[in-house]
């Protein structure tokens, strides 16, 4: 279902669904924000290279879970830690990032988030982020708009990218992408005002949609990072795709996105290195 399709089938339920992605999201960050700078202490475990869980990642998407289940008990629920194996499907489906950030919540660097995507027959129609530890929360509803704190959001018009701040991710995970990371560094670095990594794409997503970054790219993010941060983005003005500027897939994909005049720069500079 085209996404103007699934926003007509479920708009008597929009408003629904965003209050039940607020609902859950700031109670997933009250969880998380009750083990603040308890990171020495709480149980963690790696699931890959450079990438933990914890206890409060789990207790996080629990208690998304039972909000969700509660409210809207037919729909599926996607999670980075307990169903990060599933796919979207028809109907209605909240996609979870319950903490993105984990290593630095886990060293009380305060940049973490909890993001929420609610899919309808795929199509995105609502996207939550809530920082964790400054409380602020970014909502987008499809075809109304992005918001920070209730007030409407917008991407930057920085056109010219010697006066363009970039936003990235390290490939930390996958370091058989750091030779070609390596490579396109300076390309940007010559070009722009400055690169930050803050280590929490989906807040990354949210600088763009907020004008605080003019573009941004990383090479692997799953769908739970990015599929709340590209609705936000969107609905605020600027692009989103992959790094071939194709559209993003629901599966693990690099991702580029700025506003309309910084995404197609990037996007040409990145291809010189390709």
């Amino acid at each position: 279902m085209s996404a103007p399709d699934a926003l007509q089938a479920t708009a008597h339920d929009l408003d629904m669904l965003r209050d039940v992605a607020i609902a859950a999201a700031d109670a997933a960050a009250a969880v998380v924000r009750g083990h603040r700078g308890a990171g020495a202490t709480v149980e963690w475990q790696a699931k890959g290279r450079s990438d933990y869980v914890s206890i409060v990642d789990t207790a996080s998407e629990e208690r998304i879970r039972e909000i969700v289940g509660r409210a809207v008990p037919d729909a599926r629920v996607i999670g980075e830690e307990l169903t990060p194996g599933d796919g979207a499907g028809s109907g209605i489906t909240f996609v979870v990032d319950p903490l993105d950030g984990t290593t630095n919540f886990l060293h009380d660097f305060p940049e973490y988030a909890i993001s929420i995507a609610v899919l309808a027959d795929r199509a995105p129609v609502v996207g939550v982020v809530v920082n964790v530890p400054t409380q602020a929360r970014w909502v987008a509803t499809a075809g109304r708009g992005a918001t920070l704190d209730g007030r409407p959001i917008r991407v930057s018009d920085v056109r010219d990218p010697a006066r363009a701040l970039i936003g990235t991710g390290f490939p930390f995970k996958y370091p058989e992408q750091i030779e070609r990371y390596v490579r396109e560094l300076p390309l940007i670095m010559r070009s722009t005002a400055g690169i930050r990594r803050a280590g929490a794409a989906a807040l990354d997503l949210c600088a763009i949609a907020t004008g605080r970054f003019d573009a941004f790219w990383e090479h692997s993010l799953e769908p739970w990072d990015f599929a709340a941060g590209a609705l936000l983005i969107r609905e605020a003005g600027g692009v989103i795709t992959d790094l071939r500027g194709e559209p993003l897939p629901f599966s693990r994909s690099g991702a580029l996105a700025g506003n309309p005049w910084m995404h197609e720069w990037m996007l040409n500079a990145l291809r010189h290195d390709s």
